[in-house]
C-alpha cells in the first residue's frame, strides 16, 4: 500500500470521527443547556411563589362574609300613653272633709302584653284603686297606661319576662304620677304608690296559669 493510500485512509478515519463528534455534541451538552431550566423560571418555583397561603387565600376569597356578631339585647319605648282613665268620687263633697281615721287604700295590678310589628309590642299597666274609710267609699280610680315597647336581639325564651317585667318597670313612675295626679284633681292628697316588684307578679301570675283547674268532687 502506496503512502497516498495510507495518507487518504487516515484522512477518511479524521473526517468521520470529526463528523461523529459533530453529531454527538449536541446531543450531550445542548440539552443539558436548554431543557435545565433556572431555579427561578421553574414551575416549581413558580408554584411555590405564587400560590397563596392558606391565610392569603381565605383573605382574599371574594364573597365570603366575616361570621356575625350576635346583636347585643334592646328594649326601648317609642311610645307610651294614657289609653284609659276613671276616677269616681262618689260620696263629695262630703267625703271630702278630712278624717282622723287613715283611709284604707286597695291597690291592684295587671299587665298583659300583644305583639305589633316590626320587632314592636304594646305593654299595658292596668292599675285600679280604691279609697275607703269604714264602709263609704272615698274614690274609685281606673288607669290603663300602654306603651309600645321595641324589643330586639331577645331570645324567644325571654321575651315573656322582658314584656311583663323590665318593660312595665319602666312605665311604672309615669302611670303613678297619673294616679297621683287624679287623685289630687278629685280633692284627696295625692295618692303615692309604693314600687312594685314586678318580678314576683310575673311569677305569681305564671304560678296561676300552671296550676290545675280545681273540679268539685
Amino acid at each position: 500500500m502506496s503512502d497516498k493510500t495510507k495518507t487518504d485512509k487516515s484522512k477518511k478515519k479524521k473526517a468521520a470521527a470529526k463528523g461523529m463528534a459533530d453529531i454527538q455534541e449536541p446531543t450531550l451538552d445542548a440539552p443539558a443547556e436548554d431543557t435545565a431550566p433556572d431555579s427561578a423560571d421553574s414551575p416549581a418555583a413558580d408554584a411555590g411563589s405564587s400560590a397563596p397561603t392558606p391565610d392569603a387565600a381565605s383573605d382574599d376569597a371574594v364573597g365570603v362574609a366575616p361570621a356575625a356578631q350576635p346583636t347585643a339585647p334592646q328594649i326601648g319605648i317609642q311610645s307610651q300613653y294614657v289609653k284609659d282613665l276613671s276616677f269616681e268620687n262618689p260620696g263629695a263633697p262630703g267625703s271630702l272633709v278630712a278624717s282622723a281615721d287613715a283611709p284604707d287604700i286597695q291597690v291592684n295590678v295587671e299587665v298583659q302584653a300583644r305583639p305589633l310589628q316590626n320587632e314592636s309590642y304594646e305593654v299595658s299597666l292596668h292599675i285600679t284603686a280604691s279609697g275607703k274609710n269604714g264602709q263609704t267609699t272615698l274614690f274609685m280610680l281606673d288607669l290603663t297606661y300602654g306603651a309600645v315597647c321595641r324589643v330586639v336581639g331577645v331570645p324567644k325564651e325571654s321575651l315573656q319576662p322582658v314584656l311583663l317585667v323590665e318593660c312595665p318597670r319602666m312605665l311604672f313612675p309615669f302611670a303613678r304620677r297619673v294616679l297621683s295626679d287624679a287623685t289630687r284633681d278629685g280633692g284627696f292628697p295625692p295618692l303615692m304608690l309604693n314600687p312594685i316588684d314586678f318580678l314576683s307578679l310575673y311569677r305569681q301570675q305564671q304560678k296561676n296559669q300552671t296550676a290545675p283547674a280545681k273540679t268539685d268532687a
